[in-house]
């Protein structure tokens, strides 16, 4: 066994002689390790430059404007904007193809107050390409790439001031930021790719939260952000051509305002552009159901061409509190699934016009401790096609025509249904072709029931009602069940 060093205390102390042979080493590594700290720290402050090494005073009052654009386009790396408060009154252009590699942090202590009309901050590159590999220069890669924008507060003092504005960017970051009293928080526009917005708090602004307007843009990931009281829309894309969105973890709640004009927590406008290809889910989404004909999640498309919006998954979601929880119009390729909805006053979904939509097990429950007048959590399905619906649960529907409505429409399958303790009919099919229903539950189980039809086929034709249980009356117009 190896001996013990041996520790004695006095004048006479000493160390055995293996113990005093590794202190030099220890030494010398401890004094590598500071040096090496140190180093670490002069190269970070030589990359981090300081607005106020640039004469920015940041007490609210001063004008900033021209010292934080100094200190951008001194090119030499991150801006840092220390703790304060930074008055600009023009925005603030950071140009990546001219100043080259470039980040604008705090480190959560400091506000940039925009007292002028546009962004407080433009991110500028000059990206034209796709993100593959072969499509990316030289320049974009060695000067314009992975831009950062961190850690600091964007407010306005003028009725036109936006947070950020985006445009010819290649792996931009948002990350830590808290947007608010502004019109829009974050505008995308122009051609971007890859794009990266986290943890971010875009909160009571008089516009919307995310814009994404007049855009060409492949993957951009929403993630781990709150997303709230914007009045004219959460997450909004209008005029754009859209690949690859994900939004994730996100709560975002209360972007509409009372008599104002009908928008969505997340709304996806088509009417000029396309979205494609992506998914929202891990999310809450909810508020203000006294917001008339708005809606959690919204999605419109084009009449004459319904693909322009969809190949999207909705999943995992809570969404409640709102007219519409979810409208799809013109849409094609939408999977909902895993959701739990509640308080869809007008529906909590409502579909028009749109075909291959695929409605999975979802919870549709009003929890009695939520309980208020008004709403009707009905499922409705107009003019529209190649539809599946299984293992849906809808529980406590009120003051609905129907719980689950199918109208003017051809080939659904609707298996599996659970529909309890709901007013009206339990499932109407109005006019329907190549429809199929089985394996449906439906059944009142209050006192005085509501819902003395289980089952309701005006007309149609080539249709299957089969193998259900149900309380209540079926009804089947004559002939819509006969095939050819």
């Amino acid at each position: 066994m190896r001996p013990l060093p041996l520790k004695l205390t006095g004048p006479h102390a000493c160390v055995h002689p293996t113990a005093r042979s590794n202190l030099p080493a220890k030494r010398r590594t401890l004094r590598f390790l500071t040096v090496l700290s140190f180093a670490l720290r002069l190269s970070s402050a030589a990359e981090t430059h300081s607005v106020h090494d640039h004469g920015a005073r940041g007490d609210g009052l001063a004008d900033d404007t021209a010292a934080i654009q100094r200190a951008v386009d001194a090119g030499t790396g991150a801006v840092f904007l220390p703790r304060g408060n930074y008055r600009i009154t023009r925005p603030i252009v950071i140009d990546l193809a001219r100043i080259g590699p470039s980040g604008f942090r705090g480190d959560g202590t400091a506000t940039l107050i925009m007292a002028g009309p546009g962004p407080a901050l433009s991110l500028k590159g000059s990206h034209l390409g796709t993100a593959d590999p072969q499509a990316v220069t030289a320049q974009v890669t060695e000067r314009e790439r992975a831009p950062l924008l961190d850690g600091f507060t964007i407010t306005g003092t003028h009725a036109d001031a936006d947070g950020i504005r985006v445009e010819g960017t290649f792996h931009a970051i948002f990350s830590r930021l808290f947007l608010h009293g502004l019109r829009h928080g974050i505008v995308l526009t122009g051609r971007n790719r890859n794009i990266l917005i986290t943890e971010v708090n875009i909160y009571h602004n008089t516009g919307i939260g995310i814009l994404l307007e007049k855009l060409n843009l492949h993957q951009v990931n929403i993630a781990n952000s709150h997303i709230s009281y914007n009045h004219a829309g959460g997450i909004v894309v209008r005029d754009s051509e859209v690949r690859n969105l994900q939004i994730g973890t996100c709560d975002i709640e209360a972007n509409m305002v009372i008599g104002g004009p009908p928008t969505a927590n997340v709304l996806f406008d088509t009417r000029t552009g396309s979205i494609r290809e992506g998914a929202l889910t891990g999310s809450t989404l909810q508020h203000s159901g006294k917001a008339s004909e708005s809606a959690n999640i919204r999605f419109i498309g084009q009449p004459d061409a319904p693909l322009k919006v969809g190949f999207f998954s909705i999943a995992n979601n809570h969404l409640s509190d709102t007219d519409i929880n979810i409208h799809l119009r013109h849409a094609r390729g939408v999977t909902i699934s895993g959701n739990t909805f509640g308080l869809g006053f007008a529906a909590n979904l409502l579909v028009e016009g749109c075909s291959n939509i695929s409605v999975g097990p979802n919870t549709m429950d009003q929890n009695p401790d939520y309980d208020q007048p008004n709403y009707r959590n009905t499922v409705i399905f107009e003019d529209s096609a190649d539809s599946t619906i299984h293992g849906l649960l809808i529980n406590r529907s009120r003051r609905a025509e129907a719980s689950f409505i199918v109208r003017r429409s051809h080939h659904f399958q609707i298996t599996d249904l659970t529909i309890l303790d709901s007013d009206g009919i339990g499932l109407l099919l109005d006019q329907v072709e190549w429809t199929r229903v089985s394996g449906c539950l439906i059944h009142d189980r209050r006192p005085t029931t509501k819902n003395a039809i289980a089952i309701k086929l005006t007309g149609g034709r080539n249709n299957q009602v089969t193998s259900n249980l149900v309380a209540g009356a079926i009804e089947l117009a004559a002939g819509a069940t006969d095939h050819p």
